[in-house]
Order: C-alpha cells, then sequence, then structure tokens
C-alpha cells in the first residue's frame, strides 16, 4: 500500500496502479514484448541435414544414459541443499529492508541546516516532518544542487547567503510518496524506477514515519543472505 503526503497531510492512499495517476509520479518504462522465433529455417535445415543428424543421434545414444545419471545426481544433490537451508527465508517486505534509525529534518529547517545534517549523517536525503511528526516532503541533495536554484559563481555573496537560509519547504519534494511496512519490495523498486526518487519514507497507519528505504537498500539485499525474493 502507498500514500502520498503533503503540506495538507496525506493526499492519497491506493495501489501501485493507482499511484500512477497521481499527478507527478508518471511510468517512464514501458514493457517490451518478444516476437515469436519462427520454424521454418530450422526445419529446412533438418530436411537438408537429415542423414547427418540421424548418424550424429546414433553415435549419441551411448553417451547419454550417462548424461541422464549425471543429470539425476545433481538434481537430487541440489534438493538436499534446498532441504538444508529452510531457514534462509526470502526477503519480500519493506519492513525486512528499510533503516527504522533515520535521518529526518523538520519543516522549518534552513537549507544550510539541511546541508549540515546530510553532511554529517552522510546521507544523501531526508523525510521533511512538521510540528507533529507527520510527513510533509523529501528533500535530496539534488535538490540542493539544482542548477535553476543556485546562484551564478559571480553573484554577490547576499545571494549565497539568501539561499541558505530559505526554509526547506520551498526546494523539497512535495507531495511525496510513501509506502507501508508490509508492501512489496518488487512494486516499491518500481515506484523508484517510475519516480526517479532515491527512496521512499515508510509511514505507519498512524501517519508517523516508521523507516526508510532507499535504492541502496534494495541492492545491498541483492548480494546479501537471506536472498531477496525476485520473482516470488
Amino acid at each position: 500500500m502507498f500514500s502520498v503526503y503533503g503540506m495538507q497531510g496525506r493526499v492519497f492512499r491506493g495501489s501501485l496502479e493507482q499511484l500512477r495517476q497521481v499527478d507527478g509520479v508518471r511510468a517512464l518504462t514501458r514493457g517490451r514484448s518478444l516476437l515469436p522465433t519462427g520454424q521454418e529455417g530450422q526445419d529446412r535445415l533438418a530436411e537438408s541435414s537429415g542423414a547427418f543428424v540421424e548418424s550424429a543421434a546414433n553415435k549419441a545414444e551411448g553417451r547419454s544414459a550417462g548424461w541422464e545419471d549425471s543429470r539425476r545426481a545433481a538434481l537430487s544433490a541440489y534438493t538436499e541443499t534446498r532441504a538444508g537451508s529452510t531457514a534462509r527465508q526470502p526477503l519480500t517486505q519493506v519492513s525486512d529492508l528499510m533503516s527504522p534509525q533515520i535521518i529526518i529534518l523538520k519543516d522549518t529547517a534552513t537549507v544550510w541546516q539541511a546541508w549540515q545534517v546530510l553532511s554529517e549523517k552522510g546521507v544523501g536525503q531526508a523525510p521533511v516532518l512538521d510540528a507533529s511528526d507527520h510527513l510533509v516532503g523529501l528533500l535530496t541533495r539534488a535538490d540542493l544542487l539544482s542548477p535553476e536554484r543556485l546562484p551564478s559563481p559571480d553573484s554577490h555573496a547576499l545571494a549565497w547567503r539568501a539561499l541558505m537560509m530559505q526554509n526547506v519547504t520551498d526546494i523539497m519534494v512535495t507531495p511525496v510518496p510513501s509506502v507501508a511496512p508490509d508492501s512489496d519490495i518488487r512494486r516499491v523498486a518500481q515506484v523508484l524506477l517510475d519516480t526517479g526518487l532515491p527512496g521512499l519514507p515508510v509511514v505507519d497507519e498512524q501517519g508517523l514515519v516508521a523507516g526508510f528505504i532507499s535504492r541502496s537498500d534494495i541492492l545491498r539485499a541483492v548480494v546479501t543472505d537471506p536472498p531477496l525474493d525476485l520473482w516470488g
């Protein structure tokens, strides 16, 4: 389940398909169908080389039994290994991957204060919360470095000072999508692809931020144990 939060509170709650209908959340990728492969060329090849194929089949017949035995042995070993590793449960939900200790910004913070927090904590984004600790936006380093917001290099020092004293609500992403802790990881990955965001705040039923799931969290899970359930 996904929600969208802005300065006026929650403005949307629904599925991934419904989320894509919300302004600002648009699909950027399209599926590509595969064309069926024709058999005509294979049939002609078989007709012209039937004798050769028959001869090769006869020669291979003696070896096929040994190969079949080897294949069965390999499958048996694989099955035994899988049976002995039932404790390794696949990761499927956001709660399995999210970072519960998140770095947040208050909606009263300035751009300068946001720079300090992101730099000191070594993170690329932070949810922005209001006085009631409800989600109102997301601030990323990309927002802070947006060329259209930065003064030119030869600008007066006062222009840079004015930028640093801006409120984070002036440049943060809002409204911003969020996700419930029990949501499917693959659907979260799809939203990240659709929106281009580096991650999503994880919000509980009370509307409070319970964690954050980033692209790095998902990629890290791909290469660690227990395995990430990509296709289940």
